[in-house]
């Protein structure tokens, strides 16, 4: 299939479907990481797919992951260039309900919680991408490196790095 999809692009509709499926929710989730909004991160994705088929003839199937990245990418940094990033978990947590757990150890997780989506917001871009695609996505350091377009040692260093200032900031928890 792969030397069917070199000579037409990705414009068969089989070959293009493969791809969506293949790559959406991975996207969807890079873009959410990377930038903080799950919206966005929707938006920006579905408009890389269509803009991968208007040009589906001119793009190789290899480097068609490459090019919904690049694309996505650049969308989403020229809509937020004025805007500093954050993640925000907690817009996304269901209310809590009684429960039969201590308030002591309610209130400590909460401020765990709250400390640990801080120290994450306060990672550069580059360490908290890395490393929430490691940790979250369940990525290994070459399928980060592929989609970061990085050496899989500059990988190893972004979340290193991470990891390094995850523990000091929150008190080595």
């Amino acid at each position: 299939m792969a030397e069917k999809a070199s000579s037409q692009g990705v414009c068969g509709e089989n070959i293009f479907s493969s791809l969506f499926e293949s790559n959406i929710k991975t996207l969807r989730n890079y873009l959410f990481y990377k930038f903080g909004n799950e919206e966005q991160a929707n938006d920006i994705a579905q408009e890389a797919f269509i803009k991968l088929w208007e040009n589906c003839a001119s793009v190789p199937f290899e480097k068609a992951r490459s090019f919904l990245y690049t694309v996505a990418n650049n969308a989403t940094l020229n809509q937020i260039a004025h805007q500093k990033v954050v993640l925000q978990y907690a817009k996304n947590a269901a209310p809590q309900e009684a429960t039969s757990q201590n308030p002591e150890f309610i209130l400590e997780e909460e401020e765990f919680r709250v400390k640990l989506q801080k120290a994450i917001g306060n990672l550069t871009e580059g360490q908290r991408t890395a490393f929430l695609l490691h940790r979250i996505e369940g990525k290994k350091y070459h399928e980060i490196a592929v989609i970061l377009d990085l050496s899989v040692k500059a990988v190893e260093k972004r979340i290193h790095g991470a990891l390094v200032s995850l523990r000091k900031e929150i008190d080595n928890i």
